[in-house]
């Protein structure tokens, strides 16, 4: 493996179904394994407020823009990705957006019903709110890391996850120098400082400090404060993401993005040479994109 020091890049994605999207500098693109054998290749601009907005790209506002962006993106581009796994088939956009839209409210939820709940009813034993709410978020932290255990048994699930070291792998690699073939892509770790696992444990541990000193009104009241507080929790989260990827080397940093990086040791898997194919295509497509958007600008 190179042991170049890695240059920061404006890429990153995620895994979806049998493929990888990537998220260039002003493209989006998207490869997956076609059901014959084929890679199948998508790309679209990017249209996002942070090519054009100099108050979208300013700090604590930024990362509200982008994790809106990566749901909004990620959303579609798992659907395309499904769509091409049904080879012509037709597939129903309302029954696509109910399907995430439950998927969101049972999200929530889980993550934020459930933990508020569990220690309202322990309030008789726990009179104190501070300690209420941080029993809150050690809960939600709990769930989150069971969850993403729960789910890594999946076969389909464990096959996501293997398209998901992938494109860190290829990430990587590029981010390295190195040239973007399956042999010298390999050597890299699944793990990556920007991965979005690492957000959510950041969201995760943020939300319990930020959520510590609310006061507990009542069950509508405590849930809409939570949820309202997700946007400047998020917020801060992707800031501190963003620094601990800026300056990985450094030894505080280290020890601020490996809890992160321990994490992705459930969410990524080792691909097999084809995944990482597909990886490849992904990137070099948000490559070429971003290389006619700056040409033709």
């Amino acid at each position: 493996m190179s042991e170049k020091k890695p240059q920061p890049t404006a890429y990153g994605g995620q895994a979806v179904i049998e493929g990888v999207m990537i998220r260039g500098r002003r493209t989006v693109a998207l490869a997956c394994r076609r059901p014959n054998g084929d890679i199948y290749r998508y790309r679209e601009p990017l249209r996002s407020p942070l090519l054009r907005s100099r108050v979208a790209r300013l700090p604590f506002v930024r990362g509200i823009v982008v994790l809106w962006e990566s749901l909004s993106y990620g959303l579609r581009m798992l659907m395309r990705s499904a769509e091409v796994q049904l080879e012509g088939e037709q597939s129903s956009t309302g029954g696509n957006n109910v399907v995430i839209g439950l998927a969101l409210f049972a999200a929530l939820v889980l993550f934020i019903g459930v933990p508020y709940v569990a220690t309202n009813l322990a309030r008789a034993a726990m009179p104190s709110s501070v300690l209420l709410n941080i029993t809150e978020g050690v809960i939600r932290l709990v769930l989150l890391i069971g969850y993403l255990i729960a789910i890594s048994f999946m076969p389909d699930v464990r096959r996501v996850f293997a398209y998901h070291g992938a494109e860190h792998m290829t990430i990587h690699a590029f981010e390295h120098g190195d040239p973007l073939v399956a042999e010298r892509i390999a050597p890299y770790p699944t793990a990556h400082p920007r991965c979005g696992t690492a957000f959510l444990l950041f969201v995760a541990v943020v939300a319990i400090a930020l959520f510590a000193f609310l006061p507990r009104v009542n069950l509508l009241v405590d849930l809409v404060a939570r949820l309202l507080l997700v946007i400047p929790v998020a917020s801060i989260s992707y800031e501190v993401l963003r620094l601990g990827a800026a300056h990985e080397r450094l030894p505080l940093m280290r020890v601020l993005i490996a809890p992160g990086l321990l994490l992705q040791r459930i969410t990524t898997r080792r691909p097999d040479e084809r995944m990482i194919e597909v990886a490849v295509a992904s990137l070099e497509e948000a490559i070429a994109g971003d290389r006619e958007a700056e040409a033709a600008a």
